[in-house]
């Protein structure tokens, strides 16, 4: 597993929070930050993923891996959105702008390779066919032009209904003969599972899949909002009682046990939710239990119309 700081560099974030009375300040987000990537190192996660619109996620995340010097650790970062809402809580607007232009790659480069040499995974941050980048020739070629210079592994990341389709066509993507993209960082859940079959064919042919948003912004904890999930709590709430482990652990070692992937991340915000996040590997789910959870998948049209009404808090 993998830890991911979207939800440890910023004040405020699309996720299902219980506990509204937490400090907000810069200050105390920096040293929870660094107390979950202590404890997350120590109990041996080593794959750490950020992104420059994560507020000051990446700056934490480069600070903690400097002064810790770890030789083992892999980082990845993003490029592609930028973060605006400059810690201002109950910001109105979007707190993060996205632009896929080569002015905003070459910008978020300058600061993102200084977390060089263990920064290994370098993304395009949520690539759609709106925003125009996998038919950007300049972009492509920069992104090659690194790709070559540093050894990094470049990649992109997915949302929305149309994942499926955007994950075909930059599997095509080829700059000077080479096919560029390495590594895909994609939505998948129990709830959101239309990706599966893609998926497997990129386990299958060598690349690296990065599993993100596996507890569904937090839509699988019970909760009387999403009524449409009753029956699935059902059945995460039996299965947690059987491993004895929370429903956290239980999405979790789904995506491990039906994907396999090189990693599913944590999207922890402090210790305690990353301790139980890491349950997950201690169990393993039988055939049975993976057929069960595989079949309270809902319409992805549903999931990801649901998903942008979330509010940031």
């Amino acid at each position: 597993m993998g830890l991911g700081l979207a939800a440890l560099g910023r004040p405020e974030y699309i996720n299902i929070r219980t506990n509204h009375d937490i400090d907000k300040s810069e200050t105390a987000f920096k040293n929870t930050t660094f107390s979950v990537l202590n404890e997350a190192y120590k109990l041996g996660v080593r794959y750490f993923d950020t992104a420059p619109s994560y507020g000051k996620g990446e700056a934490f995340l480069q600070e903690w891996n400097l002064k810790n010097n770890h030789n083992d650790v892999v980082l990845g970062t993003k490029w592609g959105y930028t973060y605006v809402a400059n810690w201002q809580l109950d910001y109105a607007g979007k707190h993060e702008i996205k632009e896929h232009s080569l002015g905003k790659l070459l910008e978020q480069w300058e600061v993102s390779k200084h977390m060089l040499p263990n920064l290994k995974y370098y993304q395009v941050h949520s690539a759609t066919f709106d925003s125009g980048i996998l038919e950007n020739q300049a972009v492509l070629a920069e992104l090659h032009r690194i790709k070559e210079t540093t050894g990094l592994h470049i990649g992109i990341t997915t949302s929305g209904e149309n994942q499926k389709e955007v994950i075909s066509e930059a599997l095509k993507i080829e700059v000077n003969g080479n096919l560029l993209f390495d590594s895909f960082q994609v939505s998948f859940n129990v709830f959101e599972q239309s990706t599966f079959e893609v998926l497997c064919t990129l386990i299958k042919s060598g690349k690296t899949v990065i599993i993100k948003e596996a507890l569904a912004n937090g839509r699988v904890f019970e909760s009387e909002n999403f009524p449409k999930y009753q029956a699935a709590y059902k059945v995460l709430k039996q299965l947690s009682e059987k491993h004895k482990v929370g429903a956290d652990a239980i999405a979790l070692r789904f995506v491990i046990d039906v994907l396999q992937p090189a990693y599913v991340l944590s999207g922890a915000s402090n210790v305690q939710q990353l301790k139980a996040n890491l349950k997950a590997l201690d169990f393993n789910l039988s055939e049975e239990e993976i057929n069960v959870l595989k079949s309270i998948q809902t319409k992805p049209e549903f999931y990801w119309n649901e998903r942008s009404e979330l509010a940031w808090n």
